[in-house]
């Protein structure tokens, strides 16, 4: 086995109270991360709609298209700065800074006076979302060995989609209306104090402090960058990476989102975005827990393959057949279906991308995979929105169908996919 530049002997392993730490910090990192994007979900619509005012009705639609957007190239642009960061100055302090990042402008968010400042505070935000989830993943494989990986794929998949499930139960019991929105925005700023001791307490990889060890005997891996992923023989690899992250999160951004404003429609039941975001995140839980496990024992590519499958047949079922005021029931179990395939891949993700990426840029590689993602999904909610409006008159049906058939797209991108079943993350 040929070794990687940098990492001239054997890295020393942490303790077990280390190991936990890790792990446990990471997970609540991403579940708190969990509340920002049900936050988008639950509060964005309504906000928009207290901050424009009576007599600008018309235009909730379009400034709700506009904050996802905001949103996603936030997290991307996010994704690549704070990649960056924890592959230069390690991945625990990347993620605490990740995590005071979105708590931080959660909080300002709160004092927001009209819909500019709220896009310019989301898209400030959510940048440390962005920045939470490859550091997170790049701290806690580096941190267990190889053995305990499907599983801890699995459970850092699994945070968000608990965190979600979380803040959809308190929105069930407080509801999110647009006179009363603000309180979520507080809600969102509390893991300032988690982030705080991630950056002072929890220990730093040991495979990347090996690599700084190793690096004034290395200049390869001095230069190793941003730039390193998108040369050759990574640029493959990156452009493979990022198709695989486009997918399920144009899945669930630029289509299923979609159900959420279609639900809040309904004012007679102000109940129902709650119920619907318990139940995709109820099941996404569950899937994603599942997935790292489900990738090890049918396969990175087919497991991948029947996420894809599943997620496409539960949204066709639920924008052809059903809607929320007439079949709420099945409405709601669809949605679920939906989120639990689609789940899946936030587990599948934090096992298969490092896999891909060696240590020196696997922050960055991870990172820029799964957060450029969001760009082209950005695009999409952009696109979708205009359509939304302007072809199908506002029908969320209609552009339901249309987007959903992304999970086409991801059946055929993994049939490229390489076998990393039997890869070491040492490699």
């Amino acid at each position: 086995m040929t070794q990687e530049p940098g990492l001239a002997t054997t890295p020393p392993s942490l303790s077990k109270i280390g190991c936990a730490l890790v792990l446990v910090t990471a997970f609540l990192g991403w579940m708190c991360a969990g509340w920002q994007l049900a936050i988008s979900s639950l509060a964005m619509r309504d906000a928009a709609k207290d901050l424009l005012g009576s007599g600008n009705e018309g235009d909730v639609g379009a400034w709700f298209g506009r904050l996802i957007c905001a949103f996603l190239l936030g997290a991307a642009f996010g994704g690549y700065v704070f990649g960056f960061a924890g592959d230069r100055l390690g991945r625990a302090k990347a993620m605490g800074l990740s995590i005071l990042w979105y708590s931080g402008f959660s909080a300002a968010t709160v004092f927001v006076t009209d819909p500019w400042q709220l896009l310019a505070c989301r898209f400030l935000g959510c940048m440390g979302i962005g920045g939470m989830w490859p550091n997170g993943i790049a701290l806690v494989s580096e941190a267990w060995p190889n053995i305990s990986r499907p599983f801890l794929a699995g459970a850092i998949g699994t945070a968000a989609n608990f965190g979600i499930m979380i803040l959809s139960a308190v929105a069930s019991w407080k509801t999110v209306t647009a006179e009363d929105w603000r309180w979520i925005m507080w809600f969102g700023s509390t893991p300032f104090i988690l982030g705080l001791f991630v950056l002072f307490a929890v220990p730093e990889s040991p495979k990347w402090l090996a690599l700084q060890d190793g690096e004034e005997e290395d200049s390869q891996a001095k230069r190793a960058g941003i730039g390193e992923i998108f040369k050759r023989p990574l640029i493959a690899t990156t452009i493979l990476g990022i198709a695989l992250g486009t997918v399920p999160l144009f899945g669930g951004w630029g289509s299923s989102t979609w159900v959420m404003p279609w639900a809040a429609a309904q004012e007679d039941m102000p109940e129902l975005k709650a119920h619907l975001s318990l139940a995709r995140s109820l099941t996404g839980t569950i899937s994603s827990l599942l997935g790292g496990g489900i990738a090890m024992l049918l396969g990175r590519r087919r497991s991948y393959f029947i996420a894809s499958l599943g997620a496409l047949v539960s949204a066709q079922v639920l924008f052809w057949f059903l809607t929320p005021e007439a079949n709420q029931g099945w409405f709601i179990f669809w949605f679920g279906m939906l989120g639990f395939f689609s789940g899946f891949f936030f587990g599948w993700l934090p096992l298969f991308l490092p896999e891909l990426f060696p240590t020196r840029v696997r922050s960055t590689g991870a990172g820029v995979s799964f957060n450029w993602g969001r760009i082209v999904t950005a695009l999409g909610v952009v696109a979708s929105s205009y359509l939304l409006q302007h072809v199908f008159g506002g029908d969320y049906a209609q552009i339901g169908r249309v987007t959903s058939l992304v999970y086409v797209a991801g059946m055929i991108v993994i049939l490229f996919a390489p076998d990393t079943s039997n890869r070491s993350l040492a490699e």
